[in-house]
């Protein structure tokens, strides 16, 4: 499908499929639907307090792991009793007219429900609980590793998610990785747990006139400068992983993509050019654990030290395992033009117009807002 087609069947605001099998969802609103925005949570591992509430049938047999959750737990009750609830409510004051939907990055609850039926509920509860908070409007979620961790959340998660996804999105969704369009512009879907790699080219494919494509995954593009930084689409050490890896990377870029993503628990940006285009990566988390973290402060810009915070945090005693993965930041070093990292959660919009493309970043629940990254 060329530009004109999908202009003109993205402009005709109906519910249906287009003519290469693209579903139009009811959000297109018309062809003078050029500017609008969105707001964006990023992970926000929702919980409360007690942990009998959600995790009285978990079922950890690992010590270590048993432990590490528990702590979560823990830190996850205290962060939804006060600081959680104060960024939902900053995020709900972004909301204004031309706002068309709420988005979400994956790890949208904790998980570790040991019970099936649970986890439903727990998702059920937090989706009911944010479009309460967020005039109702339409919220999309992508799956992150949290969403489907624990006894039997994998299919809990499978259930639940398409279906509200189908009542959100106003069309039938039927798997974790799908598609919409605002107006001209293309939004795919991107389960980075179980990647649908057939299901990903065949929307690239079927969205070629798009304007923008965003493209909405938890896990990041572009390696994380942390310990878990192949935990990214595709970011095994395997050659058929590191092919897969390539191709979408190539696929994206020549889409001049725009990457919307979570996992991290950072406010990191990259604009990178290569492999015959550019692909922009907007990392987001709203996972407010201490009230230092309203401050927008930088702990890491440019490409010369994309990478280092890792190799510093290798010098560690406690780190001496990790293995040296400096030849996969240095695969990416040479295209980078923009990179920034903050440790600073909060709550985003994105401002999209016939001239720019802009996330505005609010760190916890200021008021004044603290950076405008320009995407486009």
């Amino acid at each position: 499908m060329n530009r004109r087609d999908f202009l003109t069947l993205s402009a005709t605001g109906i519910i249906g499929l287009s003519a290469s099998g693209f579903p139009l969802s009811a959000l297109a609103k018309g062809k003078g639907d050029k500017s609008y925005s969105l707001v964006i949570l990023g992970d926000t591992h929702f919980d409360t307090d007690p942990p009998s509430v959600y995790h009285s049938y978990y079922n950890e047999p690992n010590e270590r792991l048993n432990k590490i959750q528990r702590a979560e737990f823990a830190r996850n009750g205290a962060m939804w009793k006060d600081r959680c609830p104060r960024l939902l409510k900053r995020a709900a004051r972004l909301i204004d007219k031309d706002t068309r939907m709420v988005l979400q990055m994956g790890d949208l609850i904790q998980g570790d429900c040991g019970n099936g039926e649970v986890h439903k509920k727990m998702l059920s509860d937090v989706m009911n609980h944010f479009k309460q908070e967020l005039g109702g409007l339409p919220f999309v979620t992508v799956v992150g590793n949290h969403d489907i961790r624990g006894t039997d959340a994998l299919q809990a998660y499978h259930s639940f998610m398409p279906a509200r996804m189908s009542e959100e999105l106003g069309k039938t969704i039927t798997k974790t990785t799908f598609g919409f369009n605002i107006g001209d512009d293309a939004f795919i879907v991107i389960d980075f747990n179980h990647p649908d790699d057939e299901e990903i080219d065949h929307l690239l494919n079927d969205t070629k006139g798009a304007r923008h494509t965003f493209i909405m995954t938890h896990g990041p593009v572009f390696p994380s400068d942390d310990s878990s930084c192949r935990w990214i689409f595709h970011g095994g050490a395997s050659e058929k992983e590191t092919q897969a890896r390539h191709h979408f990377r190539q696929a994206f870029a020549q889409r001049n993509a725009i990457v919307l993503c979570g996992h991290t628990h950072c406010t990191d940006f990259m604009d990178w050019y290569g492999d015959g285009g550019r692909i922009t990566q907007m990392t987001m988390s709203s996972v407010w654990t201490s009230e230092k973290q309203k401050e927008y402060t930088v702990r890491s810009e440019g490409a010369e030290d994309y990478g280092m915070l890792r190799k510093k945090a290798m010098e560690k005693p406690e780190n001496a395992n990790w293995k040296d993965e400096s030849a996969l930041f240095d695969e990416y070093r040479p295209g980078i033009r923009q990179h920034s990292n903050s440790r600073s959660q909060g709550s985003y919009k994105l401002n999209v117009s016939k001239k720019h493309v802009t996330i505005d970043f609010y760190a916890g629940d200021s008021e004044e807002l603290s950076h405008r990254f320009v995407l486009r």
